[in-house]
Parts: structure tokens; C-alpha cells; sequence
């Protein structure tokens, strides 16, 4: 979900081809479903063949959005890997280094150059992925027939973290955890950046898990973006090296619902109320 949708804020076009690929994930699942049941009751001739006929065309589909999918998503984390090492070393700098592998479902379908961030260069072999997905489905199909459901493509992939040589899953502290969270967030804030764009940094109620110095780092980075909207529990939580305008927020119910303040601090200005 993180890389599709900075993916999308990225590259806007994603989202349509996301969708796609929604939908034929989707009608290839109920056809397997459909396949498993038909070989279950041992249907011969007319009605398998045509389940299968229809299954090939299904799998043309799910391998070209896949594909298009899969090289938005490599192309994504080569680039986003060295600002993702950036931001975790400026706020967690005695941690060790921070680093992100893309693992993908076609496994040795595909060559460790489209795997390793350190040595995809400029993915743009859409049809080569695309003939890789399409025989990986061919190599899967009777175990997906048995299981009804997709085992190839996208929706089956991850983002590895990893910390120095270990994944972060299950060897990351508690502070390690959120400061990688935290420096995902700051890589793609950073990406966007260098691309062009002018985006908004949205820190939602994050230094509540650091302690002091990964508070004051994290300061340090926000104070170089052009715009920065905090939401904290706590205001004492925010580092004061952060200066801005800042709004309480009361919520109360009432006979008809819940109704929100919004307030400056330490202005005497007109509430501004929400209904929620």
C-alpha cells in the first residue's frame, strides 16, 4: 500500500492501472474458484475447457497490468532507497544502516537486477516482465486451481525492511520500528521533492514513540520543508525547535452529535466549529 500510493502521487496514471489490475485480480479469483469445482466434480469436455480457455485470456490481462504495476513499483524503490537511507541515518545515526528490497512473488522469475535497488537502472522493460508473469502463472495454474485463489503477481509482493544485515521484521527494536516508519515517510516526502514537486509533510502524532535526541533530529528535517502539518496528543510532545501555528482541538457531544473546536493557542480568536 506505501508504494502504491506515493507510486500514484508520483506517476498519476498508477492509480488507473492499479484499478485494473483490482478488477482482473478480482474475475481471475472467482474463475479459479470456478476451475477447482468443475475438476472437483470431475467435468470432462465442454465445461473445463471452457473454464481453462477463459483462464488463459484472464491471465493475458493480469500479466499486462502486473507488469506495468511491477516496473512503476522497482523503478519506485531504486529511487527511493538512497533518501530512505538518508532519512533513517539523520535520525536514528547510531542505528545501523538502514536499507529496502523489493520481494517479489515472480521470485527467480526475475534476475537480482530487478530485485537489488543498488542495481535496477531505469526499469523499463515492461514486456520482458510481462513474458516472465505470464509463465509463472503457466508454472502455478494447478496450484492455484486447487487453492482458488492468485499465488502470482503484486498483491503477493513486499517491501523488505532491513537493518544493517538482518530484516527489521522481528530483529528491529521498538525505536528502530518507528524510526524506519518514520524515515519511509520522510523518503517519500524527499522523492517528491526532488522530482519537482512541492509537497506537504504530514506528521501525525510521531513524537510521542522517540525519545528526546530522535525528537530534536526529526525537528531538524521537518525545518526544511515548506510546509508541515503536525498532529500531536500531547503538545509537550513537539520539539519547540518547531515554531508555528499551532490549534487545540476540543470535540463534545451535544444533543445533536459530536461538534468540534478548533482554536489557535493562545489566541483569543472565534472558535471555529465542526459537525462531525
Amino acid at each position: 500500500r506505501y508504494l502504491d500510493e506515493l507510486l500514484t502521487s508520483r506517476i498519476p496514471r498508477m492509480a488507473a492501472v492499479r484499478a485494473d489490475y483490482d478488477k482482473v485480480l478480482r474475475q481471475r479469483s472467482a474463475l479459479l474458484k470456478t476451475a477447482g469445482a468443475a475438476l472437483r466434480r470431475g467435468s470432462r469436455g465442454g465445461e473445463s475447457d471452457n473454464v481453462l480457455s477463459t483462464l488463459e485470456v484472464w491471465d493475458g490481462h493480469l500479466a499486462a497490468h502486473g507488469a506495468q504495476l511491477l516496473a512503476g513499483r522497482l523503478e519506485l524503490v531504486h529511487d527511493l532507497a538512497p533518501h530512505l537511507a538518508e532519512s533513517y541515518r539523520s535520525i536514528a545515526p547510531e542505528s545501523r544502516p538502514a536499507s529496502i528490497r523489493y520481494k517479489s512473488s515472480l521470485g527467480s522469475s526475475l534476475g537480482p537486477e530487478f530485485t537489488d535497488p543498488a542495481r535496477i537502472s531505469g526499469i523499463d522493460d515492461v514486456a520482458y516482465l510481462e513474458e516472465r508473469f505470464h509463465l509463472e502463472l503457466a508454472q502455478m495454474r494447478s496450484k492455484e486451481i486447487d487453492r482458488g485463489v492468485c499465488l502470482v503477481g503484486p498483491h503477493r509482493d513486499d517491501l523488505e525492511l532491513v537493518l544493517g544485515d538482518s530484516p527489521a521484521k522481528g530483529f528491529a527494536s521498538h525505536g528502530e520500528s518507528w524510526s524506519f516508519a518514520l524515515s519511509l515517510r520522510l523518503a517519500g516526502f524527499a522523492l517528491l521533492r526532488a522530482d519537482g514537486s512541492d509537497p506537504v509533510l504530514m506528521l501525525d502524532d510521531v513524537f510521542a514513540e522517540l525519545d528526546r535526541r530522535r525528537r530534536r533530529a526529526l525537528a531538524t528535517v521537518a525545518a526544511t520543508a515548506e510546509q508541515v502539518l503536525i498532529t500531536a496528543a500531547v503538545p509537550e510532545d513537539v520539539p519547540d525547535e518547531l515554531e508555528a501555528a499551532k490549534f487545540g482541538v476540543e470535540a463534545s457531544d451535544t444533543g445533536d452529535g459530536r461538534i468540534s473546536r478548533i482554536v489557535p493557542v493562545g489566541s483569543t480568536d472565534q472558535e471555529v466549529e465542526f459537525d462531525d
